[in-house]
């Protein structure tokens, strides 16, 4: 990872114009910033304080295609962005992944990624993000490239979007418009798209921003209006910010009356005792391809993040014979935008509400201990911590095998497995089977065939263990629920005196 230009002459060439005690005081706060401690450790490379603020090209992360007609570049131009971070803690390797995951984010956002550029501070910059010198830098990096957008890998405060817009001269989105553009493309159903809609209106409230007089123009009373009308009015901007309460207020109603709908599927399936199991994880770590695998469910499988917005509930069946109940869940991501977890609520209640959560990690991914941690976090946000969890390192083809070895140590109940090639899937439907709650009580009964509804419900709510057709009827010996235990009870045959 280098520079783009020699530290020290961009610190020369960008020094601002400080009078003489006022720019050394300005130095020594930002030397004594620096000597504090990051994650308990000092800084092992001394760098000077110059090269130690400047940005720092992330290597790797363009997707600019190259060898190709002006007319398919033409039509490949999307959005071209340049990728900004702060690395406030943690090593640089940590920041170049963060990097590189927004860097996956904005292409499955459609954009091409021109570059990304990294800038080491105690926090980040108030005002601007980067801080006023580097952002003219970004403004030259920007220029150089061609690009027209930049993104922040962070959430960014109304006024630092402003402000570091007007110096970079182009659009400024951060991490969580980012996300928030992702789910508006790939949501699919009517509450897919309301949730999406109310979460980006969430976020867009604060950050409505007036363009000249026309948005600050104030509707009020004129001559001859009377006392009642005259005043100030509202303004164009606070109209629209009413107007944006309305619209969620209506979208929370929509969305209540949705989740109504599930609820009474899912009471339906408990209903009849049918267990059930989510999967869970982080996007893109194999959650439908794993679906695909245990079921046959033929759902959409792409290596991209976010593919999967609406649940999908399937059934399965356990080797044991147990029909059971999988619903793939939408991926989750480090610093998931709260706007996010709260109008998606409704939908990740089917982690909340499940039996068991298959937790599907990447094995194959640099960090996937961060991967678990941001997935329990959310995890946590939606009242599920009571859930048995089984971890489930998919890609496990593709895994480092020392890191594959570090995950099965650490976590309790771990499997390895590979949805792409069918490796460790049956012992992991073992471990589904040994897992899901089992029924209760213990009968052997004698049921006539006329009552053979009986039976198919010790099939769908319970465990058959024996099944024996006789002339009187069916003799079955099965693990069944109370409720079903108290149907059979008159075809239990009497104890011999």
């Amino acid at each position: 990872m280098t520079s783009s230009s020699s530290p020290s002459q961009d610190t020369e060439r960008l020094a601002p114009a400080y009078p003489e005690g006022l720019r050394a005081d300005a130095l020594m706060e930002e030397d004594v910033a620096w000597s504090h401690e990051i994650d308990g450790e000092r800084d092992g490379e001394q760098f000077d304080r110059s090269e130690r603020a400047a940005l720092r090209r992330v290597a790797g992360l363009s997707t600019e295609l190259e060898d190709v007609t002006e007319v398919e570049y033409r039509q490949l131009r999307l959005e071209r962005v340049v990728l900004v971070g702060v690395w406030t803690t943690g090593t640089s390797q940590d920041a170049e992944n963060s990097l590189a995951e927004l860097a996956a984010l904005a292409e499955t956002a459609g954009a091409l990624v021109l570059d990304g550029v990294i800038q080491r501070r105690d926090k980040p910059d108030a005002a601007t993000y980067i801080g006023s010198g580097k952002a003219d830098e970004l403004r030259d990096v920007v220029l150089e490239s061609g690009a027209d957008t930049v993104i922040c890998d962070g959430e960014l405060s109304p006024g630092q979007l402003i402000h570091l817009e007007d110096v970079v001269k182009v659009k400024v989105i951060d991490r969580t418009a980012l996300i928030l553009d992702i789910f508006a493309q790939h949501a699919k159903s009517r509450e897919g798209k309301a949730q999406v809609a109310l979460a980006q209106m969430q976020y867009m409230l604060p950050r409505l921003r007036g363009w000249g007089q026309s948005l600050s123009r104030q509707m009020g009373g004129g001559k001859g209006g009377g006392l009642a009308t005259r005043g100030p009015g509202e303004t164009k901007i606070e109209t629209d910010r009413r107007r944006i309460r309305e619209k969620m207020a209506k979208m929370r109603r929509e969305i209540a009356e949705m989740k109504t709908g599930r609820e009474i599927k899912r009471q339906e399936r408990k209903r009849h005792k049918v267990p059930s199991v989510a999967i869970a994880g982080y996007t893109n770590a194999g959650k439908s391809s794993l679906l695909n695998r245990l079921t046959g469910a033929g759902v959409l499988v792409e290596n991209s993040l976010f593919a999967t917005l609406d649940p999908t509930v399937r059934r399965a069946e356990t080797p044991s014979g147990r029909l059971y109940t999988l619903a793939d869940t939408v991926g989750f991501v480090r610093h998931l935008p709260h706007h996010l977890v709260e109008a998606f609520r409704s939908t990740m209640e089917e982690v909340g509400e499940s039996d068991l959560i298959l937790h599907v990690v990447d094995g194959s991914h640099p960090n996937p201990e961060e991967q678990l941690a941001a997935v329990r976090e959310v995890i946590r946000d939606v009242g599920a911590t009571d859930v048995p969890e089984i971890v489930v390192i998919n890609k496990a083809d593709a895994a480092d095998p020392l890191t594959l070895q570090r995950l099965l140590r650490i976590e309790k109940r771990a499997i390895a497995v590979s949805a792409r090639t069918g490796m460790g899937i049956d012992v992991l439907l073992g471990l589904i089977d040994n897992e899901l709650p089992r029924p209760s009580v213990e009968i052997e009964a004698l049921v006539p065939y006329t009552h053979g509804k009986l039976v198919a419900r010790a099939h769908t709510e319970g465990e058959v263990i024996s099944e024996e057709h006789t002339p009187e009827g069916t003799l079955l010996k099965a693990r069944v629920h109370e409720e079903l235990a108290a149907d059979l009870a008159p075809y239990v045959p009497a104890p011999l005196a």
